[in-house]
């Protein structure tokens, strides 16, 4: 699907319209679907339920990543018809990366049960910062890939389409549009140490655990061109994503005495998630109509 998309619907690079996003990202939540249906006849209704749970706490928390994409596409000044390539290359690297952390992760866990304990406790930090954080910064000179990236290759002055090497005069020379993936790549993986111990507490299956978060990736791209289209209409689902995050850690941290049904725990992330994003629907309508008067 990937290649599909890459090599068909965006062999002409462009922007994607809202309603192209859209239909994108409901194709790829359908395909999700279909296979926690597949789930559901093949392994039970058990397996099904985790699937579809970690698929929306890694959907919801994606939107986070995606705010972030923004403000590092606004600061680069990434020319919009070429956003969609980067993603692509990104979410090539996400599905790798996040296979090694989620392999290692469940080692750790089945060898030290008490890192769920740690996991609870950094899930509930993240959600206290999440909840306090007012505004999303970029800082390239931070990034060390940044900077030894700098070093190794000479850097052009202009974005080359959407090219990440070029070459002028037999010297090869790397594009802003390469730093931009790099940052993109970099800022995936910190979220990571986000998103994936908070699936350890809906399931220890890493099948169940892996193919939840790459159906979420799958669906970033997309979801990244529906956001920036409704970005200040989501203003209150960081403080939804912050209550999510918290449920999990408590619930990580309390589960050797109290157990809590995953069909529980799912109408919860649901509930959480819709009503802040209708808050932030309601009080950006209440606004328009101040505006308006």
């Amino acid at each position: 699907m990937l290649v599909l998309d890459l090599g068909i619907t965006q062999r002409k690079a462009h922007f994607p319209s809202m309603k192209e996003a859209l239909g994108w990202s409901a194709f790829w939540i359908a395909l999700a679907l279909l296979f926690d249906a597949f789930l559901w006849f093949e392994q039970g209704s058990g397996k099904a339920l985790e699937f579809l749970t970690g698929y929306i706490v890694e959907q919801a928390l994606s939107v986070d990543n995606v705010f972030v994409f923004i403000v590092i596409f606004t600061y680069f000044a990434v020319p919009r018809e070429v956003h969609h390539r980067v993603l692509f290359w990104g979410v090539l690297s996400a599905i790798v990366f996040r296979a090694i952390f989620i392999v290692l992760g469940a080692a750790l866990v089945a060898k030290f049960h008490w890192i769920l304990y740690v996991l609870g406790a950094f899930l509930i930090f993240t959600a206290v910062k999440l909840a306090v954080q007012t505004d999303m910064e970029v800082h390239p000179e931070r990034n060390p890939v940044l900077r030894l990236a700098r070093r190794i290759f000479p850097m052009t002055t202009n974005y080359e389409g959407g090219k990440f090497f070029v070459r002028h005069e037999a010297k090869k020379f790397m594009t802003p549009l390469f730093l931009v993936l790099l940052m993109i790549e970099t800022t995936d993986i910190a979220f990571a140490t986000d998103s994936i111990p908070a699936i350890f507490a809906i399931t220890r299956d890493t099948f169940i655990i892996y193919t939840s978060n790459i159906f979420a990736v799958l669906g970033l791209r997309s979801l990244y061109f529906v956001v920036s289209g409704f970005m200040k209409e989501f203003r209150y689902l960081k403080y939804g994503l912050s209550l999510v995050l918290a449920f999990i850690g408590v619930k990580m941290l309390i589960e050797q005495w109290i157990s809590i049904h995953i069909v529980t725990s799912l109408i919860i992330i649901f509930a959480i998630i819709t009503l802040s994003i209708l808050i932030s629907l309601r009080h950006e309508k209440k606004e328009l109509k101040e505006t308006a008067r």
